[in-house]
């Protein structure tokens, strides 16, 4: 196989060849980089020669035929520790280099590499890494001596990278089918008709890898494709292959490493395998995809493994990537990722020492974003704008008109300079970083390697560049709010209201600008704690402009002014936040919007503005947190508390903050609905398990334990299917065991066993749920538990076993798929795991099943139908309807399909569909519906809380919650609703039977 096969225009391959017969590198030096003053001259190359032992002499002979060459090298590896290191590891590898054609020693390189048949992993991992040091030094020296422009430096490197994978592939592939796992279409190329799809993103995809770069990834495999031997599982071999693929490529080894390699770009990293299957990644895109993944795939291509069905695979979700329409609305979400790139390190103000190239302002992401928000938004329709490549993407937007002559020269220039810099920076030790050096003599390094003779020169050249691109890119995307304001007039001093401070406020949208002027003006009486210092008064006169236009742009302008005054009323000291805001004006942004869009969360700030510590915690613009982040900041939090009341009201601070913290993340389109409802459930499950372990201690205190026994919290509902809102209770069972010879627990006021679970249940609960001088955290729901409110509160292991064998309803069984062990003793949680997967698993009688369904929709249906669309979990159509489909197809096909188990509604009807026993007509209406029905429930129990109506709610939340589900307005997003729900009941009718009333069945019989 071409090793640039998924290269279909074959542009990378076209770079490299291009530039062949140029001569050897030796005769083609045309820059010279200084040596440091005090640096190594000509001594490294001495010490080099030296070492090259017998091949001395033709090295000494190759460096005599140009006078700059000794030159050039000696300013190369005083300044690049690294190249000095792969020069000296092995004196012959600098001798063929500088005495061939960069172009033909590259190509034969690459050539070597597809030609590899290694016996072992070993010899593949040794065989790969030398020719990554070989194409490293060799790149390096043709780009630092002018002889190489960027297109044939980042050519090479993606098309090694390539090469390596192919190779790597082709040996796993061999060895599988060795095993008797896997029987290729052509053992000469098993990769072919393999099934198994390699996809380059990023710079890797669009062949234009920087020197030291991480290759970004997707991997996929077609379970319908890949020729699997009898007994041997796609999904089982693909993952432990991609996991050796990866070790094979990034392990450090004596011979160093061949590729970093980051899958973190697939679909839902955080929760699918690492190698996914091609039916679930199509549901994904189709149905869940993203505008910033939309971006990420402009640059995906087929680079290793079967190129065919990787080339399939992109032309099936080509529709997702380009629209039909100019998507202008794309624009949007580009820039929130630009947004959180910003709070990186280095995007301060242009400067050079510490400057990030590729994040910073005016960086290399910037010219990339410039370019791909424009081919999202035009691509659709013109399939010329999708190119992966940056600059002949800069190219065809000029012949298409979409930017100027200007703007393609400017930028297409100042990209190269920027790759150089980037280059550069990574030359020297070998790192994946962007970021100049902090001392004037790091930058010294990269300036010489640029063929600069001084810090100050390089400096104004790469300001300018940034400068450049800064300018260019504020043209095309929205600018950072500033502190000065061309809006008109604001003034809110003196006796008599400004006539041109009323037009001003009318003209931004204040409805009643009188009374915002009132309110404005109280704020400089300092009848508040917050504005009572000079200082701070000060501060927020400083803030005016920004303020009134941040409040101003809200959808309800008086609404969030008056919201934002009440949480000014409630702030203890001001000076801290108004700095703060002074600082980063997006900030007020982001609480504009609380107060204008989010009416619920608005007065959760108003109440307790304390939560707004959550946003103020530099934390705050670093990833979502994961569960385990959440546990040790929660356990740092418990551990000063002073006693049992003390951590629950600290337990109470965490949760409100992060409960908090969450919700801000979701309406700054910094998570999404998914994401939202995963930190949700995350964060409660922590809780409940350090509130369970302070409750044990509790109790022990007076009663004592009971020896040898055990207890675990069994989450039901949305917990347990981690699709929680802000406003969701925890359904919750509790279940212990202990040894039949105890009876009571050992402490001074001795409980007998059962009575002491129940006791603990009881305190469980109240730490949870009852109010302290915090609050409280959750309302508590045992009714899931057996026999509902007539059982004990908490039940025996035993008990418990019995009851869902030979006692529970299918109801029961039904909320037994989203059951799922959150806390207690990971003994007992096996053995709970093993009982509930036996009752799930076992064979039904399916017509009953699906009557007892059906009979069950209809129940929920006399006592909570509804016709109001916004009562999207009881209306017919709604959440309930999805989730009885999936919790169905569990029950009747688990026992034949065990993988389709899933506490999480969507991921079950993904793994139905991907066993075969959902149609892809079915899951295509389902899977899309409840991704909508639990994005506007969480954007409504965000903003509004429980109960919806829509004559009374604020404008700013319609509006809210249309863009939310992607709809231009409220209008057509109700019709869209309608539509939705109309299609899943009659999915479920089609499933699981016709949803009949008693008096319907009265009649029938």
């Amino acid at each position: 196989m071409n090793w640039a096969a998924g290269d279909e225009d074959g542009t990378v391959v076209a770079a490299i060849k291009a530039l062949c017969g140029g001569g050897p590198l030796a005769e083609r030096i045309d820059i010279v980089p200084d040596v440091p003053e005090g640096g190594p001259n000509g001594e490294v190359i001495n010490d080099i020669v030296e070492k090259a032992g017998e091949g001395a002499a033709r090295l000494e002979a190759v460096l005599a035929r140009d006078d700059a060459l000794k030159p050039f090298l000696a300013g190369v590896f005083a300044n690049a520790p690294y190249l000095r290191d792969l020069a000296m590891a092995e004196p012959d590898r600098l001798t063929r280099i500088l005495e061939s054609d960069p172009a033909d020693f590259v190509l034969r390189l690459l050539d070597e590499v597809r030609a590899l048949r290694p016996d072992s992993e070993a010899a593949l991992e040794h065989d790969l890494r030398r020719a990554k040091a070989e194409a490293a030094l060799a790149v390096a020296l043709a780009d630092l001596s002018g002889t190489w422009p960027l297109e044939p430096v980042t050519a090479s490197l993606t098309a090694l990278a390539d090469a390596a994978l192919d190779a790597t592939i082709r040996f796993l592939l061999t060895e599988l089918a060795g095993k008797g796992k896997f029987e290729p279409v052509d053992p000469e190329d098993p990769a072919k008709d393999s099934g198994w799809i390699v996809l380059a993103m990023g710079k890797h995809g669009a062949g234009e890898l920087n020197y030291s770069s991480d290759i970004d990834l997707i991997v996929l495999y077609d379970p319908h494709v890949a020729p699997m031997a009898a007994g041997a599982e796609a999904p089982v071999e693909f993952v432990r292959l991609t996991k050796k693929l990866v070790k094979i490529m990034q392990e450090r080894t004596a011979d160093g490493y061949v590729f970093r390699t980051d899958l973190r770009l697939r679909p839902d990293p955080g929760a699918t395998p690492i190698a996914m299957s091609v039916p679930a990644a199509l549901i994904y895109y189709e149905s869940m995809g993203q505008n910033w993944e939309r971006a990420a795939l402009i640059k995906a291509r087929p680079c290793a493994g079967d190129i065919k069905a990787g080339q399939s695979f992109l032309h099936e979700i080509s529709p997702f990537i380009w629209r039909k329409h100019l998507d202008f609305a794309a624009i949007a979400d580009v820039h929130s990722i630009k947004r959180q790139i910003n709070a990186h390190k280095g995007h301060g103000a242009i400067a050079v020492a510490g400057h990030n190239v590729k994040l910073g302002r005016g960086g290399i992401r910037e010219i990339e974003f410039f370019v791909q928000t424009q081919q999202l938004i035009a691509g659709g329709r013109n399939p010329r704008l999708r190119s992966r490549r940056t600059l002949e993407m800069l190219g065809r937007l000029r012949a298409e008109g979409w930017v100027d002559d200007e703007a393609r020269a400017e930028l297409d220039e100042a990209y190269r300079f920027l790759r150089c810099v980037e280059h550069r920076i990574q030359m020297v030790n070998d790192e994946q970083t962007h970021t100049l050096p902090e001392t004037d003599e790091g930058v010294m390094r990269i300036a010489a390697l640029m063929g600069f003779a001084d810090v100050e020169s390089f400096g104004d050249a790469l300001r300018a560049r940034l400068k450049i691109v800064q300018k260019h890119y504020a043209d095309l995307f929205e600018a950072e709010p500033e502190l000065s304001s061309e809006l008109g007039n604001l003034v809110f001093t003196g006796d008599d209201d400004d006539p041109d401070t009323l037009e001003t406020l009318s003209r931004i949208g204040f409805k009643r600008p009188l009374d915002a002027i009132r309110i404005v003006k109280s704020w400089h009486f300092g009848r508040y704690p917050a504005t009572r210092s000079a200082k701070a008064r000060e501060r927020l006169t400083e803030l005016h402009p920004v303020l009134i236009d941040a409040l101003g742009r809200t959808t309800n302008a008086d609404a969030a002014l008056m919201a934002f005054d009440r949480f000014l009323s409630r702030l203890p000291a001001g000076v801290p936040l108004f700095s703060l805001l002074h600082a980063n004006p997006h900030l007020l942004s982001l609480l504009a919007t609380i107060m204008g869009e989010a009416p619920r969360m608005s007065e959760i700030v108003s109440q307790r503005a304390s939560v707004l510590d959550a946003i103020l915690d530099p934390s705050f613009y670093e990833d979502m947190p994961r569960e385990a982040d959440f546990a040790e900041r929660l356990e740092t939090t418990l551990a000063q508390a002073r006693s049992y009341e003390d951590a629950l009201d600290r337990a109470r601070i965490f949760g409100q903050e992060q409960m908090f913290l969450i919700g801000v993340r979701l309406l700054s389109d910094t998570l999404n609905p998914g994401q939202a409802g995963r930190a949700y459930s995350r964060l409660a499950r922590v809780l409940v398990r350090a509130l369970l372990v302070r409750a044990a201690d509790h109790l022990a205190e007076v009663s004592g334990r009971v020896p040898g026994g055990e207890v675990v919290v069994l989450a039901m509902g949305k917990l347990g299917g981690l699709e929680m809102t802000p406003t969701s209770d925890l359904d919750m069972i509790l279940l212990y065991d202990f040894p039949d010879e105890v009876t009571a627990s050992d402490g001074r006021r001795a409980l007998s066993s059962s009575q002491y679970y129940m006791r603990l249940t009881q305190r469980l609960v109240a730490a949870i749920s009852a109010p302290t001088a915090e609050g409280s955290l959750y309302e508590v729901d045992f009714r899931l538990r057996p026999s509902g409110n007539a059982g004990p509160l908490a039940t025996r292991l035993s008990s418990f076993s019995v009851y869902q064998a030979e006692n529970a309803w299918t109801w029961e069984h039904m909320a037994l798929t989203r059951a799922d062990v959150i806390a207690g003793d990971e003994g007992l949680a096996e053995k709970v795991r093993a009982v509930i997967r036996d009752i799930l698993c076992r064979p039904r009688d399916d017509a009953a099943l699906r009557a007892d369904v059906a009979d069950m929709r209809a129940r929920i249906e006399a006592e909570k139908g509804t016709s109001d669309i916004w009562a999207l979990k009881t209306v017919a159509g709604g959440i309930i309807d999805i989730e009885f489909i999936a919790q169905y197809l569990q029950l009747a096909h688990a026992a034949e399909h065990p993988q389709i188990l899933s506490q999480t509604t969507e991921t079950a009807l993904a793994r139905a569909a991907e066993a075969g026993v959902l149609p892809v007509g079915d899951a295509e209406v389902l899977v899309p519906a409840i991704r909508l029905y639990h994005t506007l429930t969480q954007i409504l129990r965000l903003s509004v809380g429980e109960g919806f109506d829509r004559d009374a709610a604020p404008v700013g939340v319609l509006e809210l919650i249309a863009r939310s589900a992607h709809q231009t307005d409220f209008a057509r997003l109700e019709v869209y609703v309608k539509e939705t729900q109309s299609a899943v009941r009659k999915t479920f009718e089609k499933i699981v039977g016709a949803v009949k009333s008693r008096e319907a069945k009265e009649k029938e019989k």
